[in-house]
């Protein structure tokens, strides 16, 4: 069993910048604190994900998928004289539009950093990934229950109470499967039913299966309040909140306007730390270069940065968070009648691409291969199921295998099968940087001398979503998955498919879900070596290639900050004069 009192988590610099990708939707003008967003944007931010449910990745990073992960911090810069200034409005930008800000139908990484604002948890994970307290003073868990109990005074955006019923009202629609929310068999599994007691202040739920870190899971679920649980629509635009601000303005595709609490006296730290902002305006930039210019004349507090101009504002000494975050990561189809449901054509695949030189041109030559697919700190298991278990480049291996598999080369040198040409429709996300351009090019070349056709979908992030998660119309995706704990990956690889799971790939590995089994028989790190083995099973059968990890930095120019599970932890900003 795992309890937990009150706790004080460290204050490091790093905050994560929401990516936003461009989306077609109406502005809106500011609106009274005390009234949420009008319904028309309400309705247009929930368009595209109603459409693409159930969706996704324990965050497809970037374009992605997260959950969980803190960062440190290190520069000199940045940081103006020193002295903590109160009054000030922290403006940092985003690559993409976030969409619907319902945190039980997203896992968009860029959704849910600006939801970190808006929405808190039960528990905060600390660097170590120890927690936190956050809308929870104390809580006992087991794999199985978990009780939480509430601090007392905590309130809405409205000002209403919120109660033990809201927060069990918010478990209990994740783990309905009717509802099918994305976050259903990643941080609350189904079946899961919950009861509060508003008196005691208290939250029991029983985990509709064992999860080993049901703590850790259940605990960062974000929670909303009883007026949005009963109005959703609200919660698209990111009303009804029991976050430190609320948002008083959005325009979308631009920017976000969000206002502090001061009634906040909840969560890692209280509303009333110095230093901390009035205002946070989120600024939709998908260009790094145009960020990285607002962010050194001083129009910006915070970007993150993933390609070439991370050298120059390196030079500039100016303060960063950094992150280890999934980029080389890729997947195939293996639904029915793809050609990536043959094994065979898989590792041809990637015995074709030389994933050093591929990982390098992804991270600018600042990245590192990678050693698993939970990525994102603090990992609740490490260890590495990649190495060793990927195959080398083999271009006469990979023709071979093609060969074998039943692809043979025509005269005009693209291979087919049954009067089928060998075509591969490839995704990757723009939102993730220029880089993932031309390693698509690098792609596009090495298989075209494997005789395969190949044709590329740069995609944002609802895009990406709603290919994966609606249409299926897709062969191979370049799209990386980020998570914290293995289980989070469960329904990801393996379960149903779309539209009734989020099995997005079609992926049927009988050696993982036995070791998933034996896995999840275990609390916490107790079986990592089971979910090792599990993870590498996967890797050992190509249904995911994991390859490189790029260290993601969150620079700083006035403002200090933490990040964590690839977003900025709000209470750690920290403004100076």
């Amino acid at each position: 069993m795992v309890t937990g009192r009150p706790r004080t988590g460290r204050r490091i610099a790093g905050r994560a910048l929401p990516q936003v990708l461009p989306r077609r939707l109406p502005q809106v003008l500011p609106r009274p604190l005390s009234r949420p967003l009008s319904r028309p944007l309400s309705r247009a931010l929930s368009r595209p994900l109603s459409r693409a449910l159930p969706r996704v990745l324990p965050l497809v990073a970037g374009t992605a998928l997260v959950v969980g992960g803190c960062g440190g911090a290190s520069g000199t810069a940045g940081g103006g004289n020193g002295k903590p200034a109160d009054g000030k409005t922290f403006t940092m930008a985003i690559a993409s539009d976030p969409g619907s800000l319902d945190p039980a139908r997203t896992l968009l990484s860029v959704a849910i950093g600006v939801g970190k604002f808006l929405y808190d948890p039960l528990v905060h994970l600390d660097d170590k990934g120890q927690p936190v307290a956050g809308l929870a003073q104390t809580w006992q868990a087991t794999a199985q229950k978990a009780t939480f109990t509430l601090r007392a005074g905590i309130t809405c955006s409205d000002g209403s109470p919120l109660t033990a019923g809201d927060v069990a009202a918010n478990i209990n629609y994740v783990g309905d499967p009717k509802n099918k929310s994305p976050l259903a068999g990643v941080m609350i599994m189904p079946g899961t039913a919950a009861k509060g007691d508003d008196a005691a202040r208290t939250v029991t739920l029983t985990s509709g299966a064992p999860d080993p870190f049901l703590l850790r899971n259940a605990g960062s679920v974000p929670i909303v309040c009883g007026k949005g649980l009963a109005d959703r629509k609200s919660l698209a635009g990111g009303g009804n909140g029991t976050g430190m601000f609320t948002i008083t303005e959005a325009v979308a595709n631009d920017h976000y306007t969000l206002t502090r609490r001061k009634d906040y006296t909840w969560g890692p730290a209280s509303g009333d730390q110095k230093g901390l902002p009035d205002k946070v305006k989120i600024r939709v930039i998908p260009n790094e270069s145009t960020a990285a210019n607002l962010l050194l004349s001083g129009e910006l507090n915070e970007a993150s940065v993933l390609g070439p101009e991370q050298q120059r504002l390196n030079a500039r000494k100016l303060f960063h968070a950094d992150m280890q975050a999934p980029v080389g990561e890729m997947f195939f189809n293996q639904n029915a009648g793809r050609p990536g449901a043959d094994e065979k054509v898989r590792r041809a695949l990637v015995q074709g691409l030389d994933l050093t030189a591929l990982g390098k041109v992804l991270t600018n030559g600042t990245g590192k291969p990678s050693q698993g697919m939970v990525t994102l700190e603090p990992r609740a298991c490490t260890g590495d199921s990649v190495t060793g278990n990927l195959p080398a480049q083999d271009l006469a291996a990979a023709k071979a295998g093609l060969d074998s598999a039943g692809w043979v080369a025509g005269s005009d040198g693209v291979r087919a099968k049954g009067g089928k040409k060998l075509k591969l429709s490839v995704l990757y996300g723009t939102q993730l940087g220029p880089t993932m351009a031309s390693g698509a090019e690098l792609v596009q070349k090495a298989w075209k001398d494997l005789g395969v056709d190949v044709s590329f979908k740069p995609v944002d992030s609802p895009a990406l979503n709603s290919t994966l998660f609606g249409s299926g119309d897709w062969d191979v995706s370049m799209g990386p998955v980020g998570v914290t704990a293995p289980n989070q990956l469960v329904p990801l690889m393996s379960g149903t498919t779309p539209p009734k799971g989020v099995n997005f790939a079609g992926i049927h590995n009988t050696e993982y879900e036995s070791l998933v089994k034996t896995a999840s028989g275990e609390v916490g790190t107790a079986g990592c070596p089971q979910w090792q083995q599990a993870e590498t099973a996967l890797v050992k059968r190509l249904d995911a290639v994991p390859y490189y990890n790029a260290t993601k930095p969150f620079f700083g120019q006035g403002a200090r900050f933490r990040v964590s599970q690839d977003a900025i932890v709000p209470s750690s900003i920290r403004m100076y004069a």
